[in-house]
């Protein structure tokens, strides 16, 4: 057990190191304006960590990332059991949802601005919506599978609406649908940085597009690494919450 945790600890640094190593290597062969080094780079994270702008930077975009995220989840999720277990609804419906579903958030730009002018409102929108088919699809998906048994089971032991939610359908269709929610966590953080773009002024995708204006390449890399690595830690900490899900229904760590 200790060994493969060795190895896993062991190869998660190399991967890393080598594409490092690669990097200093390509970069050699431009000047730093034109493809920054990891020098250059760390010079750059320094410069923002000292002044404060990156701490800014990476709350306001947290913030931004986690109100969106949790405004899809309160929409999607009771959405998407409702037309899963209302097949009358999900015919009606299912048209509008593939029509829209393929759009990208991104063609919603220009009306996110007319709807919602400049700022919050319309990046909130933007990731919201980049979350929220991911979520609904899944969901709708993971309620239409569960077997009729279970719940020909509950019924017969009395269960309510209530109780036949919390204790059957949830842990039931939970396996699925935190694939929805894994997806829709990626989908959401990579519309953040555009969504930031439509006339924020403040947030990493802000940054990105602040320092492109003043040509500092260094800067720009700096701010795609924070997006990375945030990323690679939110997807960690959903992975955690649902293994942590899935032990409290006995469905295994």
């Amino acid at each position: 057990m200790k060994r493969a945790i060795a190895w896993r600890i062991g190869l998660g640094i190399v991967g890393p190191a080598l594409i490092v190593f690669v990097w200093w290597r390509v970069s050699r062969r431009y000047t730093p304006y034109q493809f920054p080094g990891p020098a250059e780079v760390m010079a750059a994270w320094r410069e923002i960590l000292a002044d404060g702008s990156l701490a800014t930077h990476v709350k306001i975009s947290l913030l931004r990332f986690f109100a969106a995220y949790l405004l899809a989840l309160v929409t999607a999720l009771p959405l998407g059991f409702s037309l899963g277990w209302w097949t009358r609804g999900l015919d009606l419906f299912d048209p509008v949802i593939q029509i829209l579903r393929p759009i990208s958030p991104i063609a919603w730009f220009p009306l996110a601005v007319l709807w919602f002018g400049v700022g919050n409102a319309p990046a909130i929108f933007i990731i919201t919506l980049s979350a929220f088919f991911p979520i609904l699809l899944s969901t709708v998906s993971a309620v239409r599978a569960i077997p009729p048994a279970y719940l020909r089971v509950a019924a017969n032991f009395g269960a309510k609406r209530l109780l036949l939610l919390r204790a059957v359908l949830l842990p039931a269709a939970f396996p699925t649908i935190v694939v929805g929610l894994r997806i829709a966590t990626g989908a959401a953080w990579i519309h953040l940085v555009a969504g930031e773009m439509l006339g924020a002024q403040s947030g990493l995708g802000f940054l990105i597009v602040d320092s492109r204006n003043f040509l500092r390449t260094d800067l720009i890399v700096a701010g795609m690494l924070t997006v990375g690595i945030l990323g690679l830690v939110i997807d960690r900490l959903v992975a955690w919450a649902e293994r942590r899900v899935r032990f409290a229904w006995g469905l295994g760590q």
